[in-house]
């Protein structure tokens, strides 16, 4: 396979999941200190997008869903050293395009710098931010 061209996969049995906890607890400001354990279940219990070069992962994307009316997009991400390369935008096309997606009523997520980026796909601000509650428990992952 070209090592210039990214290639997009749902199968679990390629990801790097050495390289997805590393990202996650050391560099992804909405999981710092995860255990890989979470990590892993996390992925157990989702559908994962993983960006290659080869066979190497150079990023990540999770959707949380029931796979017929609701999805939860999550961390998304794509390696430092090769960002700024259109790899994040031909991620997230590949997520929104996904047969299992797309008969999705509803797609959420939650993003502190990325607006611009999911907007492109279809992502806006909440309709009805009133109806929207939240438990949250930022720190949650330091306790082990």
């Amino acid at each position: 396979m070209d090592n210039d061209v990214l290639h997009i996969s749902t199968d679990k049995h390629e990801l790097d999941l050495d390289m997805i906890h590393a990202f996650l607890h050391d560099h992804a400001p909405w999981s710092i200190g995860i255990a890989r354990h979470i990590v892993e279940r996390s992925i157990e219990g989702s559908l994962c997008f993983g960006a290659y070069l080869g066979k190497r992962q150079v990023g990540f994307a999770r959707v949380i869903t029931d796979f017929v009316t609701f999805g939860y997009l999550c961390d998304v991400f794509v390696l430092p050293e090769f960002q700024s390369r259109g790899y994040a935008a031909l991620l997230m096309q590949h997520v929104v395009d996904s047969d299992v997606l797309k008969g999705l009523r509803r797609i959420v997520l939650v993003t502190s710098n990325a607006h611009g980026l999911y907007r492109r796909y279809g992502f806006d601000k909440l309709a009805h931010p009133e109806k929207y509650m939240e438990m949250h428990r930022p720190n949650i992952y330091a306790a082990g």
